[in-house]
């Protein structure tokens, strides 16, 4: 496939499934909880420790939606108390690798980005 058949891929829908997929990705919270869930299945406590910051809701919303759009499992055993884990699906796991190259691109270009906002901002004061 040609550079140009690729960048089509953003655009062939008019943006819609590229647009609908960042959405859920880009959140402050997903992207965090893929993570964690790399290789290994987790409580929901032992995710909300692994994670700074987030809120028991939040957590609650994100994992919710992850399953909703069958990136993560639930799976409750039937115990007392009752056990409830989580884990990434096949679909959830493919979606690590390119997490991780927009995370190795972010943090290689984030002065630049923040070196032409500092200079834009001093230009339009």
């Amino acid at each position: 496939m040609s550079r140009y058949e690729r960048t089509c891929l953003i655009r062939g829908d008019g943006g819609r499934a590229i647009r609908r997929i960042l959405d859920r990705i880009g959140n402050k919270w997903t992207l965090l909880v893929v993570a964690t869930l790399d290789d290994q299945r987790m409580r929901f406590t032992e995710l909300q420790q692994r994670i700074p910051g987030v809120s028991q809701r939040m957590l609650s919303l994100t994992l919710r939606n992850l399953e909703r759009d069958g990136l993560v499992s639930r799976t409750a055993y039937a115990e007392v108390p009752p056990r409830v884990e989580y884990a990434l699906t096949d679909v959830g796991r493919t979606l690590i690798e390119p997490a991780v190259r927009l995370a190795e691109w972010a943090v290689e270009h984030d002065p630049d980005i923040e070196r032409s906002q500092r200079a834009f901002d001093e230009r339009n004061k």
